[in-house]
């Protein structure tokens, strides 16, 4: 059986789902004995690097459940993964599964005391603090548990970056529907060897372990998403495609990237947050891709940047844009929402707006989650006619394009029909000043004004005493540019960032009101 005729199977099966990819693959019988996962650390009596065929897989995930149901974990019992390693968070979540459990990925970057308070809120039954080891007994017992389309297959939870993280609900079909989707379509070039980037305890680790899973592709996972770490991990594994967040990418572009090895890499492939184009332009001026010319098959400089939008109450980014060094559609441009997305800009009413008008986004899809654990007030809140609101800001144009300009929470009024985006301004900063490295507008009001204070993250090599005012506020459009108070250059642990590395800019706020009580 060929690859694409496993990939039709899956994608036409309805009973398939993110909760029974392994044992379904097994049972196909195909390709058992091929390299599939890696991870960057050693497990059981696999090496760090050394990568995992079905078969071992299988094995792995089977012994790691026989210990769960040893200890009375089973069906719908919620089970925290509290761990530093991918491999714990990737090999519980297909035994917990196995076992028709539900694992509660949980980012080992949040802090201790709001770890005990989300794992309270959740009434686990309890937590992995590392992988979950046995040995399969052999009878092999229990037997794979049999997943319903609506069965809550996994909790990941969001950024974090407002408070308490949300407990977010993700069901056998949701975590999937984007995989069938894909299955369906020609493989792009770069995925079939990829290197994930992405915090491994997020939702997207799971749709892309289950895509690589479904489509035969060799998948290398990270423990840590720095990228110092990501560029060693491309030099030596040399993927084809790397896969991760924003905050990988900014930090990827703060490297020279001329002085790495990154020829492997055809293809980036953001999801999450929406990238800012400085970043962007620096990672597809490397890598090479495949090509066909008159001279025969060759491979030319440049790779793609694959953009879009999504969040963990999505499931899946609901838009996509592709950027090579042939195109020029930027200014924070998320692209179109894919086939299976029925999107719209929405008004304070709830009303549709036209296109650009600025407006929260409203979205139908069958990879959005259920709704929040234990929290339905939240789920029901984020629902508007039939729409889940993701918070975030955007307009669209004529043609069907969306652009994201800010999430709500960080826009700020400023009187007459105007708001200050603080989003887009960071992306206008970063394209007009070629130092900046990162930017982070913050922007708070003061009694019956709004003043904004823009901090910068400049490259080392450049002058840090300069007064870089006038550049940034000429970047800035005119309303915004008259609310700037001070421009300032500050290192990166002056930087508040989140688990997944979002910037804290709740925060910031509070840091910036409270120096400016003070007469700081």
């Amino acid at each position: 059986m060929s690859i694409r005729s496993i990939r039709a199977r899956l994608a036409d099966d309805p009973a398939v789902g993110a909760g029974n990819v392994l044992t379904t693959r097994i049972a196909l019988g195909e390709g058992l004995d091929e390299p599939l996962l890696t991870f960057d650390t050693p497990v059981d009596d696999h090496a760090a690097w050394q990568p995992f065929t079905l078969r071992e897989l299988d094995r792995a995930v089977r012994a790691r459940a026989a210990a769960l149901h040893g200890l009375g974990i089973g069906r719908r019992d919620p089970v925290v993964i509290y761990a530093t390693a991918a491999a714990d968070h990737v090999l519980g979540f297909l035994a917990l599964a196995r076992l028709g459990a539900i694992p509660a990925l949980l980012n080992p970057n949040l802090d201790g005391e709001k770890a005990a308070r989300y794992i309270h809120r959740l009434r686990a039954a309890g937590v992995l603090t590392e992988g979950v080891r046995g040995r399969v007994p052999r009878q092999e017992h229990p037997r794979p548990y049999r997943h319903w389309g609506g069965d809550p297959v996994a909790i990941t939870h969001s950024s974090g970056t407002t408070g308490l993280p949300k407990a977010v609900v993700h069901s056998h079909d949701s975590l999937y529907a984007a995989i069938r989707h894909r299955l369906a379509l020609p493989r792009p070039q770069g995925s079939e060897r990829m290197l994930s980037a992405l915090p491994s305890p997020h939702a997207a680790t799971l749709i892309i372990t289950n895509l690589a899973l479904s489509s035969q592709a060799q998948l290398a996972l990270l423990s840590a998403q720095g990228g110092e770490g990501v560029l060693d991990a491309v030099e030596s594994w040399q993927p084809h495609g790397v896969i991760g967040f924003a905050a990988t990418w900014a930090d990827l572009a703060r490297h020279d990237l001329s002085s790495r090895q990154l020829d492997s890499v055809a293809l980036w492939w953001n999801t999450g947050d929406c990238a800012h184009e400085a970043h962007i332009r620096r990672l597809i001026a490397t890598g090479s891709r495949a090509g066909v010319t008159r001279a025969g098959r060759v491979r030319t400089p440049g790779s793609v940047f694959v953009d879009g939008l999504g969040s963990t109450e999505m499931g899946h980014s609901h838009f996509f844009i592709t950027h090579s060094q042939d195109t020029d559609r930027y200014g924070r441009c998320v692209g179109r929402p894919h086939a299976f997305v029925d999107c719209v800009v929405l008004g304070p009413d709830g009303s549709e707006l036209g296109p650009h008008e600025i407006g929260e986004l409203g979205t139908k899809s069958p990879t959005l989650a259920l709704g929040y654990w234990n929290d339905s007030v939240t789920t029901y809140r984020t629902r508007v006619r039939g729409y889940f609101l993701t918070g975030d800001l955007v307009y669209r144009d004529e043609e069907g394009y969306y652009y994201h300009v800010d999430r709500a929470v960080d826009s700020v009024d400023l009187g007459d029909g105007h708001r200050l985006h603080t989003a887009m301004s960071e992306e206008r900063v970063l394209a007009a000043c070629p130092e900046v490295l990162d930017c982070t507008v913050v922007a708070v009001r003061e009694g019956d004004r709004v003043v904004t204070d823009v901090l910068l993250q400049l490259d080392p090599k450049t002058d840090r005493l300069a007064d870089r005012t006038e550049e940034v506020t000429a970047a800035l459009e005119e309303r915004v540019a008259a609310t700037v108070r001070r421009v300032l250059v500050v290192s990166d642990d002056r930087i508040p960032l989140g688990p997944t590395g979002k910037v804290r800019k709740v925060l910031l706020r509070e840091w910036h009101l409270a120096g400016a009580r003070a007469g700081r």
